[in-house]
């Protein structure tokens, strides 16, 4: 089944080998800019034999790396989902005549192995195509000293097969729904509701509350500890990771109130209130289309506000001009590069909202359609749709911000707090906020161009044939 959905549903991976190949590319990236640094480094006779910077660069580069595989993960994982609640009927119809939900299952896991490897080849590619380009233009211009560079590194082959192995694995996950599906679900109309209340379990709810609880009395904990030493970091790191992880995986249940509290923000016209209604009629997939982007926001918020915080305490205990001007340079640059390194995980997280509601509006056929027959025009359905996407986006970048702006700040406090010896006050990165809601209103807009435009293509009579 594999090889067969995959050639006759071309677009529904499209966003898969695409999120794939940026983590690839950026993976490989950020390996050869390591390589050609430590190599750089290895010219100096001063720093040659220092191991120092060679572990920095190690460090960062894993850190980075990983964020952006994880963010890929959970976008991967919510495509894959999508993409199962629009082949339910097709699904259904392998059950009645006799497919177990094992096999299935594993035939969807093997499509993600396929496109996962395609597009961590595809950023292999891409990535050494950069370096290369970085190390011919460098020694031209002087700015790298010539030495012998490397670009075909066996370790670059480590991020494909992460990306590879990673994207399988999401995959798998965002395919748990092909177990649902019933037989009985292939003579029926309505599918998508049950799917949606089937997913919706539990013990996945007790699971979210309690690692959101469990990490937020971490977080507090290492707060407190904070105070009297830098050590307070380290149990903040779990706790921001075990309270973060519970809010992704109870994302059904975080992001509805979110969503009907913007939606009344639109005002009471048609369009704005069904788009309202939509967002929140089905959490499962308005989640699924949000949370990457509320990952990424979330990142460059938390990464910013801390760096944000660094600098005013730094600034504030310098008395000389001079020196405050050195190292508030400094320190402007080097929050800028650590914003951009995170901000890649933000662009993969935008892929994926893109292509959620892209994939959501292609599966909503015979319900646009149904409008149209009920006399919205054309005009009407693509401002609904345009609506939909601003609402969540809007929401997505103010829980983003909130949460960003929250653990950068817990972040700072947990390291610096022992210096100051009480609460420090949370500096908001204003420029780098502007760049988010700049980002995230042309992502709206962006997002629902052509799933508008190939919804309101399609006659109403045909629209409604649709199944």
């Amino acid at each position: 089944m594999s090889i067969r959905a995959l050639s006759s549903h071309p677009r529904d991976h499209v966003a898969t080998i695409v999120v794939a190949a940026l983590s690839s590319a950026f993976g490989v990236v950020m390996l050869e800019a390591s390589g050609i640094i430590a190599t750089a480094v290895g010219t100096d006779e001063v720093v040659s034999g220092s191991t120092t910077v060679r572990l920095v660069l190690s460090v960062v580069t894993s850190v980075f790396t990983l964020i952006a595989v994880y963010v890929g993960a959970i976008v991967t994982a919510n495509t894959f989902a999508t993409i199962i609640a629009g082949r339910t009927r097709q699904i259904a119809l392998l059950r009645l005549i006799g497919a177990q939900a094992g096999r299935l299952r594993r035939a969807v896991a093997t499509e993600g192995l396929l496109v996962g490897v395609m597009g961590a080849i595809v950023g292999l590619v891409i990535g050494a195509a950069i370096a290369a380009a970085a190390i011919a233009s460098g020694t031209s211009a002087g700015w790298l000293p010539s030495a012998d560079y490397v670009v075909m590194e066996p370790l670059i082959l480590l991020p494909v097969a992460v990306v590879a192995v990673t994207t399988w694995a999401s995959a798998w996950v965002g395919s748990r729904a092909v177990t649902t599906v019933t037989p009985l679900a292939a003579v029926g109309a309505a599918v998508d509701a049950r799917l949606e209340s089937a997913r919706r379990g539990v013990a996945r709810n007790i699971a979210a509350i309690t690692l959101a609880g469990a990490g937020f009395a971490l977080l507090a904990l290492g707060v407190v500890i904070g105070l009297s030493t830098p050590i307070g970091l380290l149990v903040s790191f779990f706790g921001g990771v075990l309270s973060f992880t519970g809010i992704v995986l109870g994302a059904h249940l975080v992001m509805p109130p979110v969503l009907r509290l913007v939606g009344r923000a639109f005002g009471p016209r048609p369009a704005a209130r069904l788009a309202a209604e939509n967002a929140v009629r089905f959490p499962e997939r308005s989640s699924r289309a949000t949370i990457g982007l509320v990952i990424g926001v979330t990142l460059v918020t938390m990464f910013a506000v801390a760096m944000a915080s660094y600098r005013a305490m730094i600034l504030s205990s310098i008395d000389d001009p001079t020196m405050a001007r050195a190292v508030d340079q400094s320190l402007t640059v080097t929050t800028a590069i650590f914003a951009g390194l995170v901000g890649f995980s933000a662009i993969i997280a935008a892929v994926g909202m893109i292509n959620n509601l892209s994939l959501s509006v292609l599966q909503r056929t015979r319900e646009l359609g149904l409008l149209r027959a009920l006399g919205f025009t054309s005009r009407q359905v693509r401002g609904m749709i345009l609506t939909e996407s601003a609402q969540m986006t809007v929401a997505a970048v103010l829980l983003g911000l909130v949460l960003g702006v929250f653990y950068g700040w817990a972040a700072a406090q947990s390291i610096l707090g022992s210096l100051t010896h009480g609460i420090i006050a949370p500096a908001l990165p204003w420029p780098i906020i502007a760049i988010v809601v700049i980002g995230g209103a042309a992502l709206s807009l962006a997002a629902s161009v052509a799933p508008s435009r190939r919804a309101t293509t399609v006659s109403p009579v045909v629209a409604l044939t649709v199944q």
